[in-house]
């Protein structure tokens, strides 16, 4: 795609965001705040699933933990927000190195189902622990004063704050994704026995993005914390991993803000249509099946890939034309 028509697009939707919560008559702020939230934990997620061709079920864990400790900090503990978030951060990448060094030891399914037990561990523990409240969840989490300046309970600071803090985690994760580590997942997502035998430390490797990962996964946990004041066991629970898996698939898991797409369609399904109750469901699920059927690159993938083949349509006729002219 044009660098140029992807900074006016880039910059058309800042200005987008920017103006929301001036207009709340037509479009809720809070639920932009969700957006934001969960397109952020789809491009952590999709450092793994895209770019390491790892597929991971137990990313909920890392959402929701973080989601917790934040809470706890901040409720339970009476510490500012920003320790909150830092703790909420923490946890989760601590979680995801964990997670990598025990399920990175296998691959395919089965890697896949340990992250999914290890996530259910994750959920029946917070079901226990008397400080999370259960089914009733973490509830009233006061959203403080950020650096004991910045005034959360403030709708607008709010907005910004999360605004600000998901474009920073949006940009860390293409800056990882282009870099020369960003190289190396791919390396090892395309041909991992050619990677170890040019002398990368593989396992290294997988475990780094999976803590990676796992810490963007828990900043967009501790800010849905502190945007709606509640942590729940649905955070942790094997269905957010799937919808997160979802988000990935339906926006183009091989482009870095493919997911961030996703995630803001499947959230807006579930926000507009809430109303048809199980429908929803029936919904996201044909539209999934759509998505597998016609768009097997999701839907950005589609895009860049009809960009692609247009710029090369249009160089082979220009080369066609400049032979032409030199016979």
């Amino acid at each position: 795609m044009n660098r140029t028509l992807l900074l006016l697009l880039g910059a058309a939707l800042l200005l987008a965001l920017i103006l929301v919560p001036f207009y709340p008559q037509v479009i809720y702020p809070v639920f932009v705040m969700r957006v934001m939230c969960l397109a952020l934990f789809a491009c952590a997620f999709n450092i793994l699933l895209g770019h390491t061709g790892i597929l991971s079920f137990g990313h909920a864990a890392f959402f929701g933990s973080a989601a917790y400790f934040c809470g706890y900090m901040v409720k339970e503990l009476g510490l500012p927000p920003e320790i909150g978030l830092l703790t909420g951060v923490a946890s989760a990448a601590l979680m995801g190195a964990v997670f990598g060094a025990l399920a990175t030891r296998r691959s395919g399914i089965y890697l896949a189902m340990i992250t999914l037990a290890l996530s259910q561990l994750v959920y029946f523990l917070f079901l226990r622990l008397p400080w999370t409240h259960a089914e009733d969840g973490m509830q009233q989490v006061p959203r403080g004063v950020l650096f004991g300046v910045l005034d959360l309970r403030n709708d607008l600071t709010l907005y910004f704050v999360v605004m600000v803090l998901t474009l920073a985690g949006l940009v860390l994760v293409h800056r990882i994704v282009h870099s020369p580590f960003g190289e190396v997942l791919r390396a090892i997502r395309e041909h991992e026995p050619r990677a170890k035998s040019l002398g990368f430390p593989v396992a290294r490797y997988k475990i780094l993005a999976f803590t990676l990962s796992a810490a963007l996964a828990g900043l967009a946990g501790s800010l849905k914390v502190i945007i709606y004041q509640v942590a729940s066991l649905r955070d942790v629970h094997w269905s957010m991993s799937g919808d997160v898996i979802l988000m990935t698939l339906l926006g183009g898991m091989h482009s870095v803000l493919g997911p961030a797409l996703g995630a803001a369609l499947i959230s807006s399904l579930y926000h507009y249509f809430d109303a048809l109750g199980g429908w929803v469901t029936i919904m996201v699920g044909g539209i999934f099946i759509g998505c597998v059927l016609l768009f097997r690159r999701g839907i950005v993938g589609e895009l860049q890939a009809a960009f692609a083949a247009r710029r090369s349509n249009k160089a082979s006729i220009d080369n066609k034309d400049s032979e032409n002219a030199t016979n």
